[in-house]
């Protein structure tokens, strides 16, 4: 099953990292947050991921294609050109990165995927810039067992997030950034049908908008409540918590060895 990433978002709410680098590029101990969300799937054997670029999509492009070398202990030689690899990279992922336009917005870059991942049915698609402790794998079972299009996990932090109201399971209303209020909020983590594209229509469609407001219409929308850890990196406050948790060897997220 395909993992798709929203990458190409401009990040401006952490600008002071993002005027250099891509916010997925933004790193926590050492490695990019984008790196820490890939790690997280791939420790519950998801490990084929699609990247929507957009905003400095060069970077992200030229880390995964350096990632072997700089992740690797080898000996070159100097006349010929040769390398010998003593030790190679652990990671076995597969990472297609797909440049989905500077000012597309979320719901226009996953359209903008959609040859890459119709045919192979159900798929993912998370943020690039929020960690999780989510168990990936009862996800998947919880949304193959009920049917519907979709299927958001749900999580609980402050009341500046897109809030969602929920009757057994299944959501009735979405709202993206409530002015106030607590309770369960849109933390990412989908999994999508592919009958999700005729929810889509151009580049100018935001995921959590339209799309998520005619799926709770239509009856398709259902939530996977996850309670325990969940943060975003909007802010350098942000940054700076999942920094000081990796440090402390208390990250949550961390679920591979």
């Amino acid at each position: 099953m395909k993992t798709v990433i929203l990458c190409g978002g401009l990040g401006t709410r952490l600008s002071e990292e993002t005027t250099l680098r891509p916010k997925p590029m933004v790193e926590i101990g050492g490695r990019p947050i984008l790196w820490h969300i890939m790690n997280t799937y791939g420790s519950f054997g998801h490990k084929d991921f699609v990247l929507a670029l957009g905003y400095k999509a060069e970077f992200i492009k030229e880390y995964f294609l350096n990632y072997h070398a700089l992740n690797s202990d080898f000996q070159v030689s100097l006349d010929t050109g040769k390398v010998e690899v003593h030790k190679k990279s652990n990671l076995d992922f597969k990472v297609d990165l797909i440049d989905t336009g500077l000012h597309t917005l979320t719901g226009g870059r996953l359209l903008r995927l959609r040859d890459f991942l119709y045919k192979d049915g159900t798929f993912m698609l998370t943020y690039g810039d929020g960690v999780c402790n989510v168990d990936v794998n009862q996800l998947i079972d919880f949304h193959k067992s009920h049917g519907k299009i979709a299927t958001v996990t749900a999580v609980r932090p402050g009341a500046r997030f897109g809030g969602m109201k929920i009757e057994n399971g299944k959501v009735i209303n979405f709202q993206e950034k409530p002015q106030s209020g607590e309770g369960w909020i849109n933390g990412g983590f989908f999994v999508f049908e592919p009958q999700m594209f005729d929810y889509l229509e151009n580049d100018q469609t935001i995921l959590e908008r339209a799309p998520m407001e005619n799926l709770v219409k239509d009856g398709q929308l259902m939530t996977f409540e996850h309670g325990d850890f969940w943060q975003c990196m909007d802010t350098v406050r942000d940054k700076q918590l999942l920094e000081s948790l990796w440090e402390n060897g208390d990250a949550p997220w961390k679920l591979w060895e």
